[in-house]
């Protein structure tokens, strides 16, 4: 029974460790998931158009990385006209670097205009290294552009 529970500590130190995002530089021509190419990208500003009358729209879009997951680099935040766009990577099959941040990037997914709550803001928050005052002063779901992305290219 002891080298049990000595055992779960050492498996949960493990995961935390794995947990990590990936280390090293986002360098021009990188490609995380998927391979993609910048053909055909639309500004990220345009994707409000696309979306109007409908639910989710396959899409490149282009654009500057304003924000990266400080935890495990699941999930990136992209500059547009109306706020931050939130980019998950699909399935969390892949990872991006905290590098990433300030880089220009094409994202490769499914874009959807939908409510995230404030159990979720608050996650986001906190896995972005806001303070705990940060994360308290959320009260209110957010109305927002979501993209699973199966890939992303570093331009």
């Amino acid at each position: 029974m002891k080298k049990i529970l000595t055992l779960i500590p050492a498996l949960l130190f493990s995961l935390i460790i794995l947990a990590q995002p990936p280390k090293g530089d986002a360098n021009t021509g990188m490609t995380f998931g998927e391979k993609i190419s910048a053909d055909n990208a639309i500004p990220a500003n345009d994707l409000v158009t696309k979306l109007q009358g409908t639910k989710a729209v396959d899409v490149k879009i282009t654009g500057k990385v304003v924000e990266v997951c400080k935890s495990e680099g699941c999930w990136l935040r992209m500059e547009t006209a109306n706020g931050p766009m939130l980019i998950k990577m699909k399935d969390h099959a892949f990872l991006v670097p905290l590098s990433m941040n300030g880089k220009t990037i094409v994202a490769e997914g499914t874009a959807t205009l939908k409510e995230t709550s404030v159990e979720m803001l608050k996650h986001y928050a906190e896995d972005g290294g806001k303070s705990k005052e940060e994360v308290d002063a959320i009260k209110e779901p957010k109305k927002e552009i979501t993209m699973q992305a199966k890939g992303i290219l570093v331009m």
